[in-house]
């Protein structure tokens, strides 16, 4: 008796599969509801950016070093791209497409899929948040990582993935700007103490901002509650009409500085 129950149990279990419950049960996963504030899942440097060792350096020491700028740029503006599809559904393919489309719109940076090119993006969708490497390094594989979320929520919203693009082709979070302090406040009572260090300023030495001002409406902006240890908010504009945060897509401040960076006007 006890014999035909495990054959029935295993008779069962190749059912299942075969009835494609296994695979529905993968696809749920994949589309499992991430946190409503996904850049701060990960842990990286200020959430969602991981630093190289000499990017580390640079911003640990005092040398007129450039963390982003020119240096850092895909050479030629063409960011070679793996997607690692079993990580993804075709929905979710399609808004990282179509956040790559949406910078290529706007300027003369190319994402193309990667054939033998040594540099390259190699996006995954691990259960870790989301995060991405900053501006080119020839060092080979580089990481963007968008944790599986219904498209438009969490990760896997439209501006989220041009967030973390951005970051790929070279752009750091917009609060970070050395002269951040004149256009926001920010509230270090509210600040989850763990996570303070992601408020500091860069100098002008290790990031350029091609003389593009302070822009409330960049897609790199955190929103008004980052890193709370209470719910209240963290970063105040100084303008009581600006709004912060947006995850919607590029603001005209973001496309000036990108342009800009890649100097796309040279290109036309």
């Amino acid at each position: 008796m006890a014999l035909s129950q495990k054959f029935l149990c295993v008779i069962l279990a190749v059912a299942l599969v075969q009835a494609g419950i296994v695979k529905d049960h993968q696809e749920s996963v994949r589309n499992s509801q991430s946190d409503e504030f996904p850049q701060e899942l990960s842990g990286q440097f200020e959430g969602d950016m991981v630093l190289s060792e000499q990017q580390q350096r640079s911003l640990w020491s005092n040398k007129r070093t450039t963390l982003i700028g020119p240096s850092q740029r895909w050479p030629g503006g063409i960011v070679p791209v793996s997607i690692f599809e079993p990580h993804f559904t075709s929905a979710q393919v399609e808004q990282i497409d179509k956040a790559m489309q949406h910078i290529q719109s706007y300027s003369c940076v190319k994402f193309v899929k990667r054939t033998v090119e040594r540099s390259f993006v190699n996006i995954t969708g691990d259960e870790l948040g989301c995060y991405s490497s900053l501006g080119y390094h020839d060092i080979g594989q580089q990481i963007l990582n968008v944790q599986p979320s219904p498209v438009d929520t969490g990760c896997f919203k439209l501006g989220e993935v041009v967030h973390l693009l951005l970051h790929i082709v070279g752009f750091v979070h917009q609060h970070s700007a050395f002269d951040r302090d004149e256009y926001v406040d920010i509230v270090w009572d509210n600040i989850d103490p763990t996570k303070v260090t992601n408020f500091d300023r860069f100098s002008n030495n290790l990031v350029q901002d091609f003389g593009v001002p302070y822009d409330y409406d960049s897609v790199m902006h955190f929103d008004e509650t980052a890193f709370s240890k209470n719910g209240r908010k963290t970063i105040v504009p100084k303008d009581p009409n600006a709004r912060i945060g947006q995850r919607e897509g590029l603001s005209d401040g973001d496309i000036l500085k990108l342009n800009f960076l890649y100097e796309c006007a040279n290109k036309k």
